[in-house]
């Protein structure tokens, strides 16, 4: 008999709508966009709701400090009123790598650099159990590890530590283009279980933010590409179903 697929809600109602129910439990995530489409904000919502709803999560900045990344949220967020809460009862931990010094001061051993943030952010993990984290964003690991085939290989090794640890996860990414039929998809975004694409669609002065989901392992998932807004009380995602239409 198949297992029954156990689904974390995200808690935008919107994307959980087009997920058909949350991310399958355990699935590593790639969020794809350009600067300034809401990767770092919408993933972070997310891990402020799991803990929200009693999931101890993580979310790890590789390029920001954890007081420069709550300051930004709270900025946008204004209505998420209880972020230092979570943190005060370990539901919510917001860390930031010191990945950017890293490789200024070890480009020439950026595989003992890596290694010593794959062990960080296991340290993290186990330090509230987490069940759900959020690492932002692993572009600059490209940066760390120039050699496509060894980054490749080290992104593959940081996922499967993920998975053996039994977290759900969602990875930001920057990719090139902010058209839908600019976006290349390179080999390792497919390493990833779920892929979800962010979108400014349309003329410079009529920009339009836009949402799809490409692919999610394990699960059924709505094809349509959804609009989308960033409000004081989070990530407004345009369905028929959040909507209330049939």
């Amino acid at each position: 008999m198949k297992d029954k697929i156990i689904k974390l809600k995200t808690g935008i109602k919107g994307l959980d709508y087009m997920l058909y129910g949350g991310i399958p439990s355990k699935n590593q995530i790639m969020i794809g966009g350009v600067p300034g489409a809401g990767k770092t904000l919408m993933s972070f919502e997310v891990a402020y709701k799991m803990a929200q709803s009693g999931i101890p999560s993580t979310f790890i900045s590789f390029e920001e400090p954890p007081e420069s990344i709550i300051r930004n949220a709270k900025e946008v967020f204004t209505e998420f009123d209880d972020i230092e809460k979570l943190q005060e009862q370990h539901m919510l931990q917001i860390g930031g790598s010191s990945v950017a010094m890293k490789i200024t001061e070890k480009t020439d051993s950026s595989s003992y650099s890596f290694s010593s943030i794959v062990s960080d952010i296991d340290d993290m993990i186990i330090a509230n159990e987490s069940k759900f984290v959020v690492i932002d964003s692993i572009s600059l690991l490209h940066l760390m590890i120039p050699d496509n085939t060894n980054y490749r290989i080290a992104l593959l090794s940081l996922i499967s530590k993920l998975r053996s640890l039994g977290v759900t996860s969602i990875f930001t990414v920057e990719v090139s283009s902010s058209e839908r039929k600019g976006i290349l998809f390179e080999p390792e975004f497919f390493t990833f279980d779920g892929i979800i694409m962010m979108y400014e669609l349309g003329e410079q002065d009529k920009r339009q933010l836009t949402l799809e989901v490409v692919k999610m392992r394990g699960s059924d998932h709505s094809w349509f590409l959804a609009p989308y807004s960033i409000t004081s009380s989070g990530i407004n995602i345009l369905t028929p179903e959040s909507q209330g239409l049939s």
